[in-house]
């Protein structure tokens, strides 16, 4: 039987998780050697995965690639989350390819994304968790506890109920005006 595409983690995750210690109300830690994997930022510099979120709730986006047509649509949409709806919550999204940091910039413009941007250019993160496509995380203090694995380039978590697990305001996506009833 196929491992559970979405899921809230517990343990048994298949993916290099620390044994909890904390009960699964907690999530499920990163182990040491994924967290310390390094991450380029916009320019090049190198980050530790963990320390990404380590200090902070984040919902991390992992995308096959900034050319995939589908991903770029989707980070489209993250951009249009207001930075007032995840202050209000204290949750940050980061978005995270497969590419040279050359191309976090070129791919911002594409896509008006203004959040937080890394490269694993060697894919160590991805291999180190299993991915073979994208997926959507969501953690804090080095502790994951939501995953979603992509089955095609088509199946990406839609955004609201992700932002709803880390207590961000719904988006309207649909770019028309709300209609009022009064």
């Amino acid at each position: 039987m196929a491992a559970p595409v979405t899921r809230q983690v517990s343990g048994g995750t298949g993916l290099a998780l620390a044994p909890a210690s904390t009960g699964p109300e907690n999530g499920q830690p990163l182990e040491a050697a994924v967290a310390e994997l390094p991450v380029l930022d916009a320019s090049g510099k190198r980050v530790p995965f963990g320390a990404l979120f380590r200090e902070r709730r984040a919902v991390v986006v992992f995308v096959r690639h900034f050319l995939c047509y589908i991903c770029k649509e989707y980070v489209e949409d993250l951009a249009k989350i207001p930075k007032s709806f995840l202050q209000d919550a204290n949750v940050t999204i980061i978005v995270i390819g497969q590419s040279s940091y050359h191309h976090i910039e070129p791919f911002c413009k594409l896509t008006g994304y203004s959040h937080e941007i890394y490269v694993d250019p060697e894919r160590e993160i991805y291999k180190r968790l299993g991915m073979k496509r994208g997926e959507e995380i969501a953690s804090s203090g080095n502790n994951i506890h939501f995953i979603h694995r992509d089955r095609n380039r088509l199946d990406h978590k839609p955004i609201n109920p992700v932002l709803q697990l880390v207590g961000v305001q719904q988006v309207n996506f649909t770019n028309r005006p709300a209609v009022v009833h009064v």
